[in-house]
């Protein structure tokens, strides 16, 4: 079985299993929005139409984002299958894949993994989109527990590439990748990570955001100042290099010492140095400098490195329409 010819299940017909039923519809892949509670004929005729509805929107608006002509948005919605708890057996049994969206609590879950150990075949995987409960708390509430794991989409699904993968110690690296195969069939870039709180992108973003809010709460700086700030500064420079490069770039010694300095004059706790910067400085392994830090960078390769570094800089720049051409001297000959 293909990423291509896959049947995907989006168990819920909520936000999220729409969002999830709009990307799977755009990049070709046969997509059935499950919904396994129990309604009355006409609650679930309505249910489906709203489900469509907002599907059809997500699809305008991709193209009115110039993605493709808007002619094409209704074919692709219809792509989009929906099924009522009656046929949950059936749709089950027929998935390679079921991206669990349910309402976030732990018997929510508990009630949708078990109708997927019931009637999913051996082969399928099983994810939970849960970003606020562990990928170990719930591994022991389905049959097969190698072949399930977490799965965080970023909103909105249909538009942003990274998915956070959440495994725990009995995830099959073979259903890992074959989700990864998926998922670049999709478009999407996999990132895999333990059963951590928050998974990667939001543990980082809720950092920022709170230090953010903080310091225009403290009269530190305006609103939009903190945008223009975090936008043309932060935003720029990271949306060109991850965190871990841009730390390697400065070097560790410099985010060494710019969080003991705001240990001391802002929070202890907030800026406390991590101790893989306290074993990075002992053993000199500062990043570009140095030829190592959390990457390696051999010495005949450093300037093309640099450049490319700078180059998707620049890119970012003129994306932003923030580059401006330098303001040349007047050339000698240019004179009257």
């Amino acid at each position: 079985m293909s990423p291509a010819t896959a049947h995907v299940v989006a168990l819920g017909a909520g936000r999220m299993g729409r969002g999830l039923a709009t990307a799977l519809a755009y990049a070709g892949i046969r997509v059935t929005v499950l919904d396994a509670r129990e309604r009355t004929a006409q609650a679930q005729q309505a249910l489906q139409q709203q489900g469509h509805d907002e599907v059809l929107a997500n699809m305008q608006m991709l193209a009115q984002l110039g993605a493709f002509d808007a002619v094409h948005a209704q074919p692709l919605a219809k792509r989009v299958q929906w099924a009522h708890a009656g046929q949950a057996a059936e749709v089950l049994a027929s998935a390679d894949w079921v991206f669990e969206g349910v309402t976030e609590t732990l018997a929510a879950k508990q009630e949708a993994l078990a109708l997927c150990s019931q009637h999913c075949g051996a082969n399928a995987i099983l994810t939970s989109t849960t970003s606020s409960i562990l990928v170990t708390q719930l591994a022991p509430l389905v049959q097969r527990p190698e072949r399930f794991f977490n799965m965080h989409w970023l909103n909105p699904a249909f538009l942003i590439p990274v998915v956070e993968i959440s495994t725990h110690p009995h995830t099959s690296a073979e259903a890992v990748q074959r989700t990864r195969d998926l998922l670049h069939t999709m478009g999407k870039l996999p990132v895999v990570c333990g059963p951590a709180p928050g998974y990667v992108v939001p543990r980082l973003q809720a950092l920022m955001m709170n230090e953010a809010a903080r310091m225009v709460d403290e009269g530190i700086i305006s609103a939009q100042d903190m945008d223009v700030a975090t936008r043309y500064g932060l935003g720029l420079r990271f949306a060109a290099l991850g965190v871990l490069e841009f730390i390697d770039f400065g070097g560790a010694d410099i985010l060494y010492h710019a969080s003991r300095e705001l240990a001391a004059s802002v929070s202890a706790e907030r800026y406390a140095t991590p101790p893989v910067i306290e074993r990075m400085m002992q053993a000199n392994q500062l990043g570009l400098k140095t030829g190592q830090g959390f990457f390696s960078y051999q010495p005949e390769q450093a300037s093309r490195y640099r450049l490319d570094a700078m180059t998707r800089v620049m890119a970012m720049l003129r994306h932003a329409n923030m580059w401006r051409p330098p303001a040349l001297p007047a050339r000698s000959d240019d004179k009257a």
